[in-house]
């Protein structure tokens, strides 16, 4: 049976081929009742659009990479969720890679999305990010190319971010407000912007309030994992038994610390109090429940895809675009265990 072509589906309905290729992609300056009008046809005739030829003809894939280091975390599936939608109202699909933490794994990934010639580039790099030479070269490809979250700031692309460094602050600050004089931090590993700068915001917010900065009370994750913080909580108490305030890279962690000082009967916030990053849900769940700063991953989401889409459509018409980094807010958020009467 001979294959239905575009312009077949165009005679039917009696609009231009162009209107029929924008409905079959979702664009938004087709109506519903045509885009509805062209699927019903197109489904009833199984017509499969020529990918490749499309490609060919327009130079675009219509399709965009999101590389982030792992899929389950609860802030990554917020961002995912936040790009496809952004995307699939704009006619674009989206292919997701996990790096898995693996800077080898990051860097065949780059390459992978170059052979499918993608239209953008979405990144959060891994923690053992610590060569940059894959991501100069999307550059000098030329292909569109924004980092968020994770970011190498040598890199002059451009950047979705939070202040990581200022959070940071807003969370040991509240600590001491409460009362607590000896803060013990459980970072994340050395390559990560963000873990730097939590770490950088935890030092200065110390020394901004008097109290001396102690390097044998910070412990650094390597996977930055809930079973990391039940550990490194354990030496905390062994190690200072006179700790009264925790400050975890994230909740993940944070939640490995509550449940330590739970089943050892340590009371929280009482003896010990503790504050997370991200705003995860289970954080909620937990008894006390989790005090954190509120990390907006769905809106960073939508504002990476966003200001890819800006680049690409600049690209597509010749124009220049400058690189620029977009700094989203944060919110403290206290529960219990960190809210003393």
């Amino acid at each position: 049976m001979k294959a239905t072509t575009l312009k077949e589906i165009a005679a039917m309905l009696g609009i231009s081929i162009t209107t029929v290729s924008k409905a079959l992609k979702n664009y938004p300056d087709v109506s519903p009742k045509t885009k509805k009008a062209v699927k019903d046809l197109a489904e009833q005739l199984n017509f499969t659009p020529n990918s490749f030829a499309v490609n060919l003809r327009t130079k675009e894939s219509r399709t965009i990479g999101l590389i982030i280091p792992e899929v389950v975390h609860h802030f990554f599936s917020n961002v995912i969720k936040g790009v496809i939608e952004e995307a699939d109202k704009n006619g674009y699909l989206v292919i997701i890679l996990q790096s898995n933490e693996s800077l080898e794994l990051e860097q065949k990934q780059v390459e992978l999305l170059f052979n499918k010639r993608v239209d953008g580039i979405l990144i959060s790099l891994s923690n053992d990010s610590n060569d940059d030479h894959h991501l100069k070269k999307i550059i000098t490809r030329g292909i569109p190319f924004v980092q968020f979250d994770k970011i190498s700031k040598l890199i002059p692309s451009s950047k979705i971010v939070i202040n990581d460094q200022k959070a940071a602050a807003a969370a040991v600050q509240h600590l001491i407000d409460i009362g607590c004089k000896k803060i013990a931090h459980i970072r994340g590993p050395e390559n990560p912007q963000n873990s730097v700068d939590r770490f950088i915001g935890y030092k200065k917010t110390l020394e901004k309030n008097g109290i001396p900065f102690d390097s044998k009370l910070v412990y650094t994750c390597q996977n930055v994992t809930y079973e990391e913080g039940v550990a490194f909580t354990k030496q905390i108490v062994k190690d200072h038994p006179d700790v009264d305030g925790i400050f975890a890279i994230t909740d993940l962690v944070a939640i490995g610390v509550l449940s330590y000082l739970n089943e050892n009967h340590i009371a929280v916030p009482d003896q010990i109090a503790v504050i997370g990053f991200s705003n995860w849900f289970m954080g909620q769940v937990m008894m006390p429940k989790l005090s954190t700063i509120d990390q907006p991953s769905y809106d960073m989401g939508i504002a990476a895809f966003s200001l890819l889409l800006e680049e690409m459509n600049c690209r597509r018409e010749g124009s220049l675009f400058s690189p620029r980094t977009v700094e989203l807010g944060t919110s403290l958020i206290v529960r219990q265990s960190s809210f003393k009467n």
